[in-house]
Protein backbone atom coordinates (compact mmCIF):
# COMPACT_ATOMS: atom_id res chain seq x y z
CA UNK A 1 0.00 0.00 0.00
CA UNK A 2 1.79 3.09 -1.20
CA UNK A 3 0.84 6.37 0.27
CA UNK A 4 2.43 9.70 0.85
CA UNK A 5 3.50 11.14 3.93
CA UNK A 6 3.55 15.16 4.44
CA UNK A 7 4.86 17.47 7.12
CA UNK A 8 4.89 21.21 7.38
CA UNK A 9 7.92 22.70 7.53
CA UNK A 10 10.04 25.17 6.16
CA UNK A 11 9.48 27.29 3.28
CA UNK A 12 10.25 26.21 -0.06
CA UNK A 13 13.59 27.12 -1.88
CA UNK A 14 15.67 26.31 -5.34
CA UNK A 15 14.97 24.99 -8.27
CA UNK A 16 12.29 22.31 -10.10
CA UNK A 17 11.92 21.45 -13.57
CA UNK A 18 8.08 20.45 -15.13
CA UNK A 19 7.74 17.45 -17.22
CA UNK A 20 6.41 17.13 -20.44
CA UNK A 21 2.74 17.96 -20.60
CA UNK A 22 0.56 15.18 -20.02
CA UNK A 23 -2.49 15.89 -22.25
CA UNK A 24 0.05 16.92 -24.98
CA UNK A 25 2.28 13.65 -25.30
CA UNK A 26 -1.15 11.47 -24.90
CA UNK A 27 -2.77 13.10 -27.71
CA UNK A 28 0.19 12.92 -29.99
CA UNK A 29 0.93 9.55 -29.40
CA UNK A 30 -2.21 8.58 -30.27
CA UNK A 31 -1.95 10.87 -33.66
CA UNK A 32 1.49 8.81 -34.31
CA UNK A 33 -1.24 6.29 -35.53
CA UNK A 34 -1.57 8.65 -38.74
CA UNK A 35 1.89 8.03 -40.14
CA UNK A 36 3.39 4.52 -41.38
CA UNK A 37 6.79 4.30 -39.80
CA UNK A 38 8.89 5.60 -36.66
CA UNK A 39 7.36 8.60 -34.67
CA UNK A 40 10.04 10.28 -32.13
CA UNK A 41 8.80 11.56 -29.38
CA UNK A 42 11.04 13.60 -26.86
CA UNK A 43 10.14 15.14 -23.09
CA UNK A 44 7.74 12.68 -22.55
CA UNK A 45 6.75 11.89 -19.28
CA UNK A 46 7.30 8.93 -17.47
CA UNK A 47 4.08 8.42 -16.06
CA UNK A 48 1.04 5.86 -15.31
CA UNK A 49 -1.20 7.38 -18.36
CA UNK A 50 1.76 7.81 -20.27
CA UNK A 51 2.11 3.82 -20.25
CA UNK A 52 -1.79 3.00 -20.45
CA UNK A 53 -1.74 4.81 -24.27
CA UNK A 54 1.64 2.95 -25.00
CA UNK A 55 -0.70 -0.26 -24.29
CA UNK A 56 -3.45 0.93 -26.27
CA UNK A 57 -1.19 1.48 -29.18
CA UNK A 58 0.52 -2.04 -29.52
CA UNK A 59 -2.94 -3.79 -29.29
CA UNK A 60 -3.98 -1.62 -32.35
CA UNK A 61 -0.23 -3.17 -33.90
CA UNK A 62 2.40 0.00 -33.19
CA UNK A 63 4.92 -0.89 -31.20
CA UNK A 64 6.42 1.48 -28.46
CA UNK A 65 9.29 1.60 -27.16
CA UNK A 66 11.40 4.21 -23.94
CA UNK A 67 15.12 4.20 -24.73
CA UNK A 68 15.87 6.99 -22.62
CA UNK A 69 13.54 8.13 -19.66
CA UNK A 70 12.22 11.29 -21.48
CA UNK A 71 11.90 9.91 -25.53
CA UNK A 72 8.98 7.27 -26.65
CA UNK A 73 10.00 5.74 -30.35
CA UNK A 74 6.29 5.06 -31.83
CA UNK A 75 6.92 2.26 -35.02
CA UNK A 76 4.03 2.03 -36.97
CA UNK A 77 3.18 -0.65 -39.43
CA UNK A 78 1.45 -0.58 -42.65
CA UNK A 79 -1.16 -2.62 -41.67
CA UNK A 80 -3.04 -1.77 -38.14
CA UNK A 81 -6.07 -2.75 -36.07
CA UNK A 82 -8.61 -0.58 -35.75
CA UNK A 83 -9.83 -1.35 -32.33
CA UNK A 84 -9.11 -0.15 -28.77
CA UNK A 85 -9.89 -2.62 -26.29
CA UNK A 86 -12.17 -2.36 -23.19
CA UNK A 87 -9.78 -3.29 -20.22
CA UNK A 88 -7.30 -0.79 -21.42
CA UNK A 89 -9.53 2.30 -22.49
CA UNK A 90 -11.69 2.25 -19.44
CA UNK A 91 -8.24 3.34 -17.60
CA UNK A 92 -8.03 6.13 -19.18
CA UNK A 93 -10.15 8.67 -20.89
CA UNK A 94 -7.60 9.78 -23.28
CA UNK A 95 -7.61 6.93 -25.00
CA UNK A 96 -11.00 8.03 -27.28
CA UNK A 97 -7.76 10.26 -29.03
CA UNK A 98 -7.29 7.45 -31.19
CA UNK A 99 -11.13 7.53 -32.62
CA UNK A 100 -10.05 10.47 -35.08
CA UNK A 101 -6.66 9.09 -36.06
CA UNK A 102 -8.10 5.57 -36.80
CA UNK A 103 -11.43 6.74 -38.67
CA UNK A 104 -9.11 8.68 -40.89
CA UNK A 105 -6.44 6.29 -41.39
CA UNK A 106 -8.51 3.37 -41.69
CA UNK A 107 -12.36 4.35 -42.71
CA UNK A 108 -13.48 2.25 -39.07
CA UNK A 109 -13.03 2.02 -35.82
CA UNK A 110 -13.85 -0.07 -32.76
CA UNK A 111 -13.18 1.57 -29.43
CA UNK A 112 -14.41 1.20 -26.01
CA UNK A 113 -16.43 3.57 -24.15
CA UNK A 114 -13.81 5.43 -21.97
CA UNK A 115 -12.99 5.38 -17.83
CA UNK A 116 -10.84 8.17 -16.49
CA UNK A 117 -11.06 10.58 -13.52
CA UNK A 118 -14.32 10.33 -11.92
CA UNK A 119 -15.15 14.10 -11.96
CA UNK A 120 -18.42 14.47 -13.49
CA UNK A 121 -20.45 14.12 -16.66
CA UNK A 122 -17.81 14.29 -19.95
CA UNK A 123 -20.08 12.99 -22.78
CA UNK A 124 -19.05 12.28 -26.03
CA UNK A 125 -21.68 13.68 -27.97
CA UNK A 126 -19.96 16.90 -30.01
CA UNK A 127 -17.20 14.11 -31.19
CA UNK A 128 -19.38 12.31 -32.48
CA UNK A 129 -21.35 15.20 -34.14
CA UNK A 130 -18.20 16.77 -35.87
CA UNK A 131 -16.77 13.56 -36.95
CA UNK A 132 -20.62 12.73 -38.35
CA UNK A 133 -20.54 15.95 -40.63
CA UNK A 134 -17.42 14.32 -42.17
CA UNK A 135 -19.19 11.29 -42.80
CA UNK A 136 -18.51 8.84 -40.38
CA UNK A 137 -21.44 6.56 -38.92
CA UNK A 138 -21.94 5.66 -35.12
CA UNK A 139 -22.67 2.57 -33.95
CA UNK A 140 -22.75 1.79 -29.77
CA UNK A 141 -22.82 -2.36 -29.11
CA UNK A 142 -21.84 -3.91 -26.20
CA UNK A 143 -19.84 -1.30 -24.59
CA UNK A 144 -18.17 0.17 -27.46
CA UNK A 145 -18.33 2.48 -30.30
CA UNK A 146 -18.59 1.19 -33.63
CA UNK A 147 -17.35 3.94 -36.54
CA UNK A 148 -17.20 3.56 -40.29
CA UNK A 149 -16.78 6.14 -43.08
CA UNK A 150 -16.61 5.09 -46.70
CA UNK A 151 -14.31 8.15 -46.95
CA UNK A 152 -14.38 10.97 -44.56
CA UNK A 153 -14.99 14.88 -46.31
CA UNK A 154 -14.24 18.11 -44.72
CA UNK A 155 -16.98 19.97 -43.20
CA UNK A 156 -18.07 22.78 -40.99
CA UNK A 157 -18.36 22.28 -37.56
CA UNK A 158 -19.49 24.41 -34.24
CA UNK A 159 -19.15 23.14 -31.01
CA UNK A 160 -21.62 23.30 -27.90
CA UNK A 161 -18.57 24.15 -25.90
CA UNK A 162 -14.85 24.52 -26.54
CA UNK A 163 -13.89 20.42 -26.35
CA UNK A 164 -10.46 19.85 -25.89
CA UNK A 165 -11.53 15.95 -26.73
CA UNK A 166 -14.02 16.69 -29.16
CA UNK A 167 -10.98 19.36 -31.34
CA UNK A 168 -8.73 16.81 -30.79
CA UNK A 169 -10.69 14.01 -32.46
CA UNK A 170 -11.81 15.96 -35.17
CA UNK A 171 -8.96 17.43 -35.92
CA UNK A 172 -6.87 14.01 -36.21
CA UNK A 173 -9.41 12.83 -38.45
CA UNK A 174 -9.66 16.09 -40.87
CA UNK A 175 -5.98 15.68 -41.96
CA UNK A 176 -6.69 12.89 -44.03
CA UNK A 177 -10.11 13.48 -45.65
CA UNK A 178 -11.04 14.87 -48.61
CA UNK A 179 -11.42 19.04 -48.57
CA UNK A 180 -11.39 21.64 -45.87
CA UNK A 181 -12.82 20.97 -42.55
CA UNK A 182 -13.57 24.09 -40.15
CA UNK A 183 -13.87 24.00 -36.22
CA UNK A 184 -15.35 26.79 -34.60
CA UNK A 185 -15.46 27.61 -31.18
CA UNK A 186 -12.46 24.90 -31.15
CA UNK A 187 -10.64 24.29 -28.18
CA UNK A 188 -7.78 26.68 -27.93
CA UNK A 189 -5.33 25.30 -24.56
CA UNK A 190 -1.63 25.46 -25.36
CA UNK A 191 -1.90 21.75 -25.87
CA UNK A 192 -4.19 21.89 -28.85
CA UNK A 193 -1.28 23.80 -30.71
CA UNK A 194 1.52 21.75 -29.49
CA UNK A 195 -0.79 19.16 -31.30
CA UNK A 196 -1.42 21.23 -34.18
CA UNK A 197 2.46 21.31 -34.47
CA UNK A 198 3.17 18.04 -34.31
CA UNK A 199 0.50 17.18 -37.59
CA UNK A 200 1.46 20.39 -39.42
CA UNK A 201 5.01 18.32 -39.17
CA UNK A 202 4.09 15.32 -40.58
CA UNK A 203 2.84 17.14 -43.27
CA UNK A 204 -1.00 18.70 -42.58
CA UNK A 205 -1.78 21.45 -43.73
CA UNK A 206 -3.44 23.48 -40.30
CA UNK A 207 -4.44 27.30 -39.77
CA UNK A 208 -6.01 28.79 -36.66
CA UNK A 209 -4.89 26.57 -34.25
CA UNK A 210 -4.86 28.52 -30.57
CA UNK A 211 -8.06 30.17 -31.92
CA UNK A 212 -11.53 29.54 -31.92
CA UNK A 213 -11.45 28.63 -35.64
CA UNK A 214 -9.63 26.27 -36.81
CA UNK A 215 -8.96 25.14 -40.53
CA UNK A 216 -7.75 22.18 -42.15
CA UNK A 217 -7.41 21.14 -45.44
CA UNK A 218 -7.20 17.46 -45.99
CA UNK A 219 -3.69 16.06 -47.39
CA UNK A 220 -3.34 12.03 -48.86
CA UNK A 221 -0.94 11.13 -46.29
CA UNK A 222 1.61 12.08 -43.18
CA UNK A 223 4.93 11.52 -42.38
CA UNK A 224 6.12 10.22 -39.21
CA UNK A 225 8.62 13.02 -37.52
CA UNK A 226 10.62 13.92 -34.01
CA UNK A 227 8.82 16.47 -31.70
CA UNK A 228 9.29 17.56 -28.63
CA UNK A 229 6.23 17.98 -25.98
CA UNK A 230 5.59 21.14 -24.71
CA UNK A 231 6.08 21.61 -20.57
CA UNK A 232 3.39 20.53 -18.27
CA UNK A 233 1.25 24.15 -17.53
CA UNK A 234 -0.83 22.01 -14.81
CA UNK A 235 2.86 20.57 -12.80
CA UNK A 236 4.01 24.48 -13.08
CA UNK A 237 1.01 25.77 -11.33
CA UNK A 238 1.11 22.98 -8.93
CA UNK A 239 4.63 23.88 -7.75
CA UNK A 240 3.43 27.45 -7.92
CA UNK A 241 0.57 26.98 -5.46
CA UNK A 242 2.70 25.15 -3.59
CA UNK A 243 4.82 27.94 -3.08
CA UNK A 244 1.73 29.86 -2.39
CA UNK A 245 1.01 27.42 0.77
CA UNK A 246 4.15 26.74 2.21
CA UNK A 247 6.06 30.16 1.48
CA UNK A 248 9.33 30.50 0.42
CA UNK A 249 11.10 31.32 -3.24
CA UNK A 250 11.19 28.97 -5.94
CA UNK A 251 12.49 28.67 -10.09
CA UNK A 252 9.94 26.63 -11.97
CA UNK A 253 11.67 25.18 -14.75
CA UNK A 254 10.54 24.25 -18.74
CA UNK A 255 7.09 26.03 -18.34
CA UNK A 256 5.93 29.40 -20.58
CA UNK A 257 3.85 32.19 -18.75
CA UNK A 258 1.34 32.70 -21.90
CA UNK A 259 0.58 29.67 -20.91
CA UNK A 260 -0.31 30.12 -17.38
CA UNK A 261 -1.47 34.10 -17.65
CA UNK A 262 -5.24 33.76 -15.49
CA UNK A 263 -3.49 31.91 -12.83
CA UNK A 264 -0.45 33.68 -12.54
CA UNK A 265 -2.58 36.88 -12.23
CA UNK A 266 -5.20 35.31 -9.94
CA UNK A 267 -2.00 34.50 -7.87
CA UNK A 268 -0.67 37.56 -8.36
CA UNK A 269 -3.93 39.33 -7.00
CA UNK A 270 -3.52 36.97 -3.49
CA UNK A 271 0.07 38.50 -3.31
CA UNK A 272 2.59 35.67 -4.96
CA UNK A 273 5.33 37.18 -6.51
CA UNK A 274 5.46 35.68 -10.11
CA UNK A 275 7.57 37.02 -13.14
CA UNK A 276 9.20 34.95 -16.07
CA UNK A 277 13.10 33.88 -16.48
CA UNK A 278 15.00 32.55 -19.51
CA UNK A 279 13.88 28.67 -18.94
CA UNK A 280 10.24 29.36 -17.08
CA UNK A 281 9.32 31.24 -13.68
CA UNK A 282 10.29 32.47 -10.57
CA UNK A 283 7.94 32.72 -7.72
CA UNK A 284 8.13 33.85 -4.10
CA UNK A 285 5.57 33.72 -1.30
CA UNK A 286 6.36 36.45 1.80
CA UNK A 287 3.76 35.21 3.75
CA UNK A 288 0.17 34.42 4.05
CA UNK A 289 -1.92 35.05 0.64
CA UNK A 290 -5.34 36.68 0.68
CA UNK A 291 -8.12 34.97 -1.31
CA UNK A 292 -10.15 35.81 -4.06
CA UNK A 293 -12.72 34.61 -5.95
CA UNK A 294 -12.04 32.06 -8.95
CA UNK A 295 -14.06 30.74 -11.82
CA UNK A 296 -13.02 27.83 -14.49
CA UNK A 297 -13.14 28.74 -17.61
CA UNK A 298 -11.69 26.83 -20.71
CA UNK A 299 -8.52 28.52 -21.69
CA UNK A 300 -7.39 31.05 -22.21
CA UNK A 301 -9.87 31.11 -18.66
CA UNK A 302 -8.55 29.68 -15.16
CA UNK A 303 -8.61 25.89 -16.09
CA UNK A 304 -10.56 23.17 -13.92
CA UNK A 305 -7.53 21.18 -13.61
CA UNK A 306 -5.78 24.20 -11.29
CA UNK A 307 -8.83 24.30 -9.62
CA UNK A 308 -8.48 21.96 -6.33
CA UNK A 309 -5.37 22.88 -6.42
CA UNK A 310 -6.53 26.73 -5.46
CA UNK A 311 -9.53 25.55 -2.70
CA UNK A 312 -6.41 24.11 -1.17
CA UNK A 313 -4.49 27.19 -1.28
CA UNK A 314 -7.57 29.52 -0.47
CA UNK A 315 -8.51 26.91 2.86
CA UNK A 316 -5.02 28.59 4.21
CA UNK A 317 -5.43 31.81 2.78
CA UNK A 318 -6.99 35.19 4.46
CA UNK A 319 -10.88 36.18 4.23
CA UNK A 320 -13.10 33.93 2.35
CA UNK A 321 -13.70 33.19 -1.62
CA UNK A 322 -16.11 31.70 -3.85
CA UNK A 323 -15.06 28.86 -6.22
CA UNK A 324 -17.37 28.18 -9.54
CA UNK A 325 -16.64 25.33 -11.11
CA UNK A 326 -17.72 25.74 -14.43
CA UNK A 327 -16.31 23.00 -16.60
CA UNK A 328 -17.43 19.54 -14.52
CA UNK A 329 -20.19 19.10 -12.72
CA UNK A 330 -18.34 16.43 -10.03
CA UNK A 331 -15.32 18.27 -9.09
CA UNK A 332 -15.80 19.31 -5.71
CA UNK A 333 -15.74 15.64 -4.36
CA UNK A 334 -12.34 15.97 -2.85
CA UNK A 335 -13.50 18.82 -0.55
CA UNK A 336 -14.98 16.27 1.96
CA UNK A 337 -11.13 15.23 2.22
CA UNK A 338 -9.86 18.72 2.77
CA UNK A 339 -12.53 19.02 5.51
CA UNK A 340 -11.28 15.84 7.40
CA UNK A 341 -7.65 18.45 7.67
CA UNK A 342 -9.57 20.94 9.41
CA UNK A 343 -10.75 23.05 6.07
CA UNK A 344 -13.69 25.46 6.18
CA UNK A 345 -15.92 25.31 2.96
CA UNK A 346 -19.20 24.82 1.97
CA UNK A 347 -20.13 23.33 -1.49
CA UNK A 348 -23.80 23.66 -3.18
CA UNK A 349 -23.49 22.22 -6.74
CA UNK A 350 -21.26 24.48 -9.07
CA UNK A 351 -20.09 26.61 -6.16
CA UNK A 352 -17.89 26.44 -3.15
CA UNK A 353 -17.31 29.43 -0.34
CA UNK A 354 -14.06 28.49 0.93
CA UNK A 355 -13.13 30.31 4.81
CA UNK A 356 -9.20 30.29 5.14
CA UNK A 357 -8.14 29.14 8.29
CA UNK A 358 -4.33 29.68 10.19
CA UNK A 359 -3.50 26.12 9.74
CA UNK A 360 -4.97 22.76 8.93
CA UNK A 361 -4.47 19.78 11.25
CA UNK A 362 -2.75 16.70 9.36
CA UNK A 363 -5.17 13.76 9.00
CA UNK A 364 -5.24 10.36 6.88
CA UNK A 365 -6.90 11.44 3.25
CA UNK A 366 -7.36 9.33 -0.22
CA UNK A 367 -6.57 10.90 -3.53
CA UNK A 368 -9.71 10.76 -5.67
CA UNK A 369 -8.79 11.77 -8.94
CA UNK A 370 -4.88 13.32 -10.32
CA UNK A 371 -5.27 16.89 -9.44
CA UNK A 372 -6.98 16.43 -6.30
CA UNK A 373 -4.47 13.91 -5.28
CA UNK A 374 -1.92 16.62 -5.86
CA UNK A 375 -3.84 18.79 -3.94
CA UNK A 376 -3.86 16.96 -0.95
CA UNK A 377 -0.15 16.46 -0.72
CA UNK A 378 0.23 20.19 -0.73
CA UNK A 379 -2.64 20.78 1.83
CA UNK A 380 -0.19 18.67 3.79
CA UNK A 381 2.52 21.60 3.76
CA UNK A 382 0.36 23.82 6.00
CA UNK A 383 -1.13 21.17 7.84
CA UNK A 384 0.21 20.26 11.59
CA UNK A 385 1.08 17.23 12.20
CA UNK A 386 1.63 14.24 9.90
CA UNK A 387 -0.99 14.18 6.46
CA UNK A 388 -0.93 10.71 4.92
CA UNK A 389 -2.31 10.65 1.27
CA UNK A 390 -3.56 7.23 0.18
CA UNK A 391 -4.09 5.78 -3.17
CA UNK A 392 -1.17 7.95 -4.62
CA UNK A 393 -1.72 5.94 -7.99
CA UNK A 394 -3.88 8.28 -9.05
CA UNK A 395 -1.16 11.38 -8.89
CA UNK A 396 1.26 9.27 -10.72
CA UNK A 397 -1.15 9.04 -13.43
CA UNK A 398 -0.41 12.77 -14.16
CA UNK A 399 2.97 13.77 -12.05
CA UNK A 400 6.02 12.17 -12.27
CA UNK A 401 7.75 12.04 -8.62
CA UNK A 402 5.66 14.55 -7.36
CA UNK A 403 7.13 14.03 -3.54
CA UNK A 404 10.79 13.85 -4.95
CA UNK A 405 10.04 17.12 -6.51
CA UNK A 406 8.61 18.78 -3.61
CA UNK A 407 11.39 17.31 -1.79
CA UNK A 408 13.77 19.01 -3.63
CA UNK A 409 12.51 22.28 -3.17
CA UNK A 410 12.62 21.73 0.98
CA UNK A 411 9.55 20.05 1.78
CA UNK A 412 9.02 17.02 4.14
CA UNK A 413 6.78 14.64 2.00
CA UNK A 414 7.91 11.39 1.47
CA UNK A 415 6.44 8.47 -0.69
CA UNK A 416 6.55 4.92 1.20
CA UNK A 417 5.00 1.47 1.06
CA UNK A 418 3.74 -0.73 3.37
CA UNK A 419 2.78 -4.44 3.98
Amino acid sequence: MDRFVVRAGRPLEGEVTVSGAKNAALKQMAASLLARGRTVLRNVPEIADVAVMAEVLEAIGATVTRPEPAVLLIDVPDEIVPEAPYDLVTRMRASINVLGPLLGRCGRARVALPGGDNIGRRKLDMHFRGLEAMGASFVRRHGFIEATTPGLIGARTVLDFPSVGATENILTAAVLAEGTTIIENAAREPEIVDLAEFLIRMGATILGAGSPTITVVGVSELTPIEHEVVGDRIEAGTFLMACGIAGGEVEINGTRLEHLDLVVMKLGEMGLKVSPTAHGLWARSDGRLSAVDIATLPFPGFGTDFMPLAVTLLAVAQGTAIVTENVFDGRFGFVDELLRLGADIHTEGRHAVVRGVDRLSGAPVRALDVRAGAALVLAGLAADGETVVHDPYHVDRGYVNLAAKLASLGADVHRTTSP
